[in-house]
């Protein structure tokens, strides 16, 4: 196939129906720096035509599904991440397993492992990861997954606590070419954010270049990890489309490519409608 030119839009210049879905973002944070209705706005210029914001407790999925039902197109998920593994109790899980029941509820997660910072004890956390891990099971919801420095008990657990029916995805992908094929493998997607557009990213873009479009995803994590040329500044949702062009690039491939698989992984893995309205 052709290469395409893969230098990314200006930020404020629309681009031709790339239609992108960003899978992972933090409306609530970025809310309390910027208007929601314009951050949403200026994504949708860029094409993001839909997000869906994350909860990682109780109180900020509650905020998740507020700003859902607030704004079209938004759509929300629940859960409690490894950092606040402490608070996954049995009255935390009932409540969470209450506000899964909202229309706007397209996921559990953001759940998993973090063994970089280690706000919580690791038994506590993959104790709090195998509950919600069953809990989304009952509540027959994908699953998404925080994974740092802690691949092999993630996959372990995961194997453990399986098969997952509804899927899932490995949010913010950061193993290697070998942990992306065991997750495929159990039917996990995995989402790219933007740092692949970093240069020290060479593990990703392996991955990249050798798991196939139909298994990934796209996302800002916002208002973390900018992707180059804004490193290090507030991260949007109208800034997926660096992201995404950066795929392009490592896989040859045009950018309505990458926004056609992505979008329709996205679409069918957490059941959301098409987007084909304007926005």
């Amino acid at each position: 196939m052709k290469h395409i030119n893969t230098t990314p839009p200006h930020p404020s210049k629309p681009i031709n129906n790339p239609q992108l879905i960003d899978t992972h973002c933090h409306l609530d944070m970025i809310a309390a720096h910027a208007d929601v209705n314009t951050v949403l706005s200026e994504a949708a210029q860029q094409g993001v035509t839909q997000v869906i914001t994350i909860g990682i407790d109780v109180q900020s999925s509650q905020q998740a599904i507020l700003l859902a039902h607030r704004y079209q197109d938004v759509y929300a998920t629940v859960g409690v991440h490894p950092h606040n593994a402490g608070e996954v109790k049995p009255a935390v899980l009932r409540k969470l397993a209450q506000l899964a029941g909202d229309s706007t509820v397209v996921g559990f997660g953001e759940i998993g492992l973090d063994y970089v910072k280690n706000h919580a004890p690791q038994k506590i956390q993959r104790r709090a990861f195998t509950e919600q891990l069953h809990l989304a099971k009952e509540l027959n919801l994908p699953i998404i997954i925080h994974d740092r420095e802690a691949h092999a008990d993630i996959y372990r657990l995961l194997e453990e606590a399986g098969p997952f029916p509804q899927g899932g995805v490995i949010h913010c992908f950061s193993g290697d070419l070998a942990f992306a094929e065991q997750m495929v493998a159990m039917g996990f997607a995995l989402s790219i954010p933007g740092v692949v557009t970093f240069s020290s990213a060479r593990s990703l873009h392996e991955v990249i270049r050798h798991i196939d479009l139909t298994h990934l995803l796209v996302e800002t994590d916002s208002p973390y990890l900018a992707p180059v040329p804004f490193r290090g500044k507030r991260n949007e949702p109208k800034f997926l489309i660096y992201t995404a062009q950066k795929i392009a690039e490592i896989k040859e491939v045009s950018l309505a490519a990458v926004a056609q698989a992505t979008t329709a992984n996205a679409i069918r893995l957490f059941h959301l409608p098409h987007a084909d309205h304007d926005s």
